[in-house]
Formats: structure tokens, C-alpha cells, sequence
């Protein structure tokens, strides 16, 4: 498996990630949500052929990392009535409900999601809740699709799991075979999931983004940059992300 060496540079006053790898060409990506700058290089690329490739793009930099600034984001979440979330893209109204039983929460419709709590259930304890059932939803999903993409790209994760992260949508151990997913992705449309799920599944076949990575995305999911624009589109979670 190719290895990648990582440093951290600061040209024109924009930080870089430098990825050093067994790779042809450079590839410069500027990441959501804050406009991460992230430049992979061939492993024998020098120190000035890396400042110009990134001085050569400072305005189109300059520009995505201010189209990320302007992105929506969503409000601090209060918990309330009325209180706007979404589920696989969908707008949704919060119905709070009172319950001497046991917690819950239902999809009304396709425009409310009904949380049934206790009377003095504490807002972080309701989040909790309402995190609980993303994360029923996405791995009702992903079970319905993983077999299907590990056939499609004969690969096979030994692990799969969701949890919340502040710093990418989702990430793969190549040597474990293990890929987490963000759980912010069960309020994106399900298409959206989907490509990052091949995305880090890909990574089992080839680990750096680069041609040959592309190649693969193309082969196998042809609209995958519209997927990813989509994405990024969409508004972020509450969070001070800093991916």
C-alpha cells in the first residue's frame, strides 16, 4: 500500500496541508465545510513547485473558502416547538410531546418529527434522543445499500460505524477495513450519504485522491462531483466545524 507523508505549510497566508504520495500529478482541493486547503503532490515534488502551485490558485482559493464563509448554517438547537430540523433533506417542524412512557420519536407526514419525552426531559436529554433516531434511520439505510456498492466494487469493510464528527463527512482505517460516517448525514438527502459511503469504500481499492481514485468514482457512480456539490451546498450543522 502507497505511503503519504503530511506536513503543514503557510504560503501567500493561506495554511496548507501537504500530502507527499506515490502519485503522478498535483491535486489541490479546497474542503467544506471552512475551507480546508489540502495540496497532494508526488513524493519528490519540490518545495517551489508546491509554492507555485498554490500562489498559481490564491484567487480561485481566495473565492472557495469565501463561498464556504457564506454557506447556512444552522441555529443553536433549543429543543422547541416549531424548531426547524431536517431528515434526508426534508424541512421539518419539532412537535414536542409529552409521555409517561417511553421516549420517542415519529415521523408525522413528511414535514414534523414528533418527540415524545417526559415533562421535565432536559434539552440535551431530548438532542440525545433526537440523535438516537438519526442514527437508527442511516443504519436502516446503509444496510439496505452497503452489500450492493461492496459487490459493485468487490471490496468488503470489515466495520461500518456513525458518530458525530466535527471534521469530515466521513473517514476509512485502509488497514482495519473500518469506515465511519458522520452522523449529520442522515439530515442531508440520502444521495449525499450514498456518495460518501463509495467514497470511503473506494478508499479500500486506492488510498489518495488522485487520479486513479477518480477514475474508480467515475466508473462506478458518474454523477459523484454533482453528489459532492450537493453536499456542500446544504446547510451545516451548529457546530464550529473545522474541517
Amino acid at each position: 500500500m502507497p505511503k503519504s507523508n503530511y506536513e503543514l505549510a503557510n504560503i501567500g497566508n493561506i495554511k496548507v496541508e501537504v500530502h507527499r504520495g506515490d502519485i503522478k500529478n498535483i491535486h489541490l482541493s479546497v474542503l467544506p465545510p471552512n475551507g480546508r486547503v489540502r495540496l497532494s503532490v508526488p513524493a519528490k515534488t519540490t518545495e517551489q513547485a508546491i509554492r507555485l502551485a498554490i500562489i498559481n490558485k490564491l484567487g480561485w482559493i481566495k473565492k472557495q473558502q469565501a463561498d464556504f464563509v457564506k454557506q447556512p448554517r444552522q441555529s443553536v438547537r433549543e429543543m422547541v416547538n416549531g424548531e426547524c430540523h431536517y431528515l434526508w433533506g426534508q424541512k421539518c417542524r419539532l412537535s414536542i410531546k409529552e409521555t409517561s412512557g417511553k421516549h420517542a420519536v415519529n415521523v408525522r407526514g413528511d414535514k414534523k418529527l414528533e418527540l415524545l419525552v417526559g415533562e421535565t426531559t432536559t434539552t440535551d436529554n431530548k438532542l440525545k434522543l433526537l440523535n438516537s433516531f438519526y442514527r437508527d434511520e442511516m443504519q436502516q439505510a446503509i444496510s439496505k445499500i452497503r452489500p450492493d456498492w461492496e459487490s459493485k466494487l468487490g471490496v468488503k469493510s470489515d466495520a461500518l460505524g456513525i458518530k458525530k464528527m466535527k471534521t469530515k463527512w466521513g473517514s476509512c482505517n485502509i488497514q482495519a477495513k473500518r469506515i465511519w460516517l458522520n452522523l449529520e448525514l442522515a439530515k442531508k438527502p440520502i444521495e449525499c450519504m450514498e456518495f460518501i459511503l463509495v467514497h470511503e469504500l473506494v478508499h479500500l481499492l486506492e488510498r489518495h485522491h488522485n487520479e486513479r481514485f477518480r477514475f474508480i468514482m467515475d466508473k462506478y457512480m458518474p454523477n459523484w462531483r454533482e453528489r459532492r456539490n450537493l453536499l456542500n451546498s446544504l446547510p451545516l450543522a451548529y457546530e464550529d466545524w473545522s474541517y
